[in-house]
């Protein structure tokens, strides 16, 4: 065993880094480690663990807090094969909502379901799946590394909606719906999946927001016609995620970076665009090279104003003002390995990742006095 412990993010510390008591906002933070085995952690603003889920499955990315207190929890279907080695990274395909003592109060399994879930108050569930391609129609998806195919399919995107029972009542596919010369895969991507939609929200007007990672582009899809409606102009944002509308009706984005154009340093920053297409806010490390996640990431507009920020592979989660004051700063303690060995090859390390953090105030936590 060597002396010195080998992981660069355990080695420089774990928990609670920074606190502002002052300019943070008040509340309890929520994560999943994604290599957790379930586990589910609330922590307060000293990053103290005040309550645990630990759930019979590992995170299919992440969980959040639903209206009365629930818990809505994406997990990892067990038994499945994968249909690309990255696969068992980010799929998902038990929809579950969990009391705080682990209850299961309901679930929804789709195999092919991935990343993102979003539980709407009638119990429906909003999600994002895969459909495979094959011939004509895998030749038909632009970009990408030739011949990066899975065994000859490319996996295209749908989006879903189920009710409280499960019934299906709204679907959408990128096949159907997306221009393959505006939506081509980057010439550095594998077209094993396309466009990979690494989340989805309904707006207020009933559309649908969606990221499309591996094509750059944020869009909004009309619900009765399934069109665009509206996309961010190219090189507004790179191999994005999480994007979020905002009370003002803007939408805030975590914009990783990758093959930014124009940029030969890669950074990631956090965005708030207006409808018009533009930057309105941003944040980004003053030292720009330092805040740089390769892939996932979150953030959340806090009620003060303030932005909760998910660094995702590097378990660091954190708290910015409007002016871009760093308030608060947390790094996940929980390190793992993923159990997968097609997942394990391409990340041997023992990650601390998360996908999604999120910040609640007391008051939607109503059982956390009792029980915390």
């Amino acid at each position: 065993m060597p002396t010195v412990d080998q992981n660069q993010r355990r080695r420089r510390g774990t928990g609670l880094i920074a606190l502002d008591p002052e300019a943070a906002f008040a509340g309890y933070t929520l994560y999943a480690p994604l290599t957790g085995g379930g586990a589910v952690h609330l922590v307060n603003l000293r990053g103290e663990d005040v309550h645990t889920w630990n759930l019979p499955y590992r995170p299919g990315r992440h969980a959040r807090i639903l209206p009365g207190g629930d818990l809505a929890y994406n997990g990892v279907l067990p038994g499945e094969e994968a249909l690309f080695p990255m696969w068992h990274k980010y799929r998902g395909g038990v929809l579950g909502v969990y009391g705080p003592d682990g209850t299961v109060l309901r679930e929804h399994r789709d195999p092919l379901q991935h990343h993102d879930a979003h539980h709407l108050v009638d119990g429906g569930i909003l999600y994002t799946a895969l459909e495979p391609l094959t011939g004509a129609a895998a030749d038909g998806v632009l970009g990408g590394v030739a011949g990066s195919e899975a065994n000859g399919v490319v996996w295209a995107d749908t989006i879903k909606q189920v009710d409280a029972h499960g019934h299906e009542v709204w679907s959408w596919r990128a096949s159907e719906h997306l221009d393959r010369a505006s939506y081509a895969l980057h010439a550095d991507y594998a077209r094993e999946h396309w466009p990979l939609i690494n989340s989805v929200a309904p707006l207020r007007d009933g559309n649908i927001l969606a990221s499309l990672r591996s094509v750059s582009a944020v869009v909004v899809i009309s619900r009765e016609t399934g069109e665009i409606l509206w996309r961010t102009e190219p090189g507004t944002v790179s191999q994005q995620h999480h994007p979020t509308e905002l009370e003002n009706g803007n939408l805030l984005v975590f914009d990783n970076g990758v093959f930014r154009p124009g940029h030969d340093v890669p950074y990631s920053r956090v965005i708030e665009i207006d409808r018009a297409g533009k930057v309105v806010w941003e944040y980004h490390d003053p030292a720009k090279e330092s805040f740089f996640a390769a892939f996932m990431g979150a953030a959340q507009r806090l009620p003060n104003g303030n932005t909760l920020v998910t660094d995702s592979p590097a378990g660091r989660l954190f708290e910015v003002t409007a002016g871009g004051e760093l308030v608060w700063e947390y790094i996940v303690p929980h390190f793992g390995g993923y159990a997968e060995s097609e997942v394990r090859s391409l990340f041997p390390a023992e990650p601390n990742a998360v996908f999604r953090a999120y910040r609640y105030a007391a008051e939607e936590l109503p059982w956390l006095e009792v029980r915390g």
